[in-house]
């Protein structure tokens, strides 16, 4: 048996499932760099949820990955990005995680990722500044004071979110 045909043989075959891993990684959109969490069990089990336990906040980004010794968080979002980039919605929710992550890590993320899975192309980088953090905690305060107070109305009109939202049988504004 010819061992030099078999060293190759096994060599093409190892190349080629390195091909095929980052063909598949690079059509996520994800960025380059170890990933570290996933909120999908396409990559690995599904993580625990991070937890702010200064701010009392939850959350699972969809992907952590490392970066040096950055920590970012990548969100995606089904559907075409908005014609005038992310809404603030989801900029405020990648916030939470850069938050979350700081928190539960001790990194601060420089930014986190906003991907929109119908346009490969539409990569958002979201600077973690900490005029964007200020923003989100007085948000959180605002949804709090809400809650608190029973007067936290519906946000939209749309009939397919409240269809998919999992309080609908709870909510007395549901349009389902």
């Amino acid at each position: 048996m010819n061992w030099g045909v078999w060293f190759v043989a096994l060599l093409g075959l190892a190349l080629a499932v390195l091909w095929l891993a980052r063909r598949e990684r690079a059509a996520t959109g994800l960025p380059a760099g170890r990933l570290v969490y996933a909120d999908t069990t396409r990559w690995r089990p599904v993580e625990r949820p991070l937890f702010s336990h200064t701010e009392r906040l939850t959350g699972r980004p969809d992907y952590l990955v490392q970066r040096r010794r950055d920590l970012i968080p990548v969100e995606v979002k089904s559907g075409h990005a908005p014609p005038g980039g992310p809404y603030t919605s989801h900029v405020l929710q990648l916030a939470a995680y850069c938050l979350l992550v700081d928190e539960t890590y001790g990194r601060r993320p420089p930014h986190g990722i906003i991907l929109y899975s119908e346009d490969a192309d539409q990569v958002y980088e979201i600077d973690y500044t900490p005029a964007l953090e200020e923003e989100l905690l007085s948000v959180v305060d605002e949804m709090r004071l809400a809650l608190s107070e029973g007067c936290a109305p519906r946000d939209h009109d749309q009939v397919a979110r409240c269809q998919a939202c999992g309080y609908r049988d709870a909510c007395d504004q549901s349009l389902a």
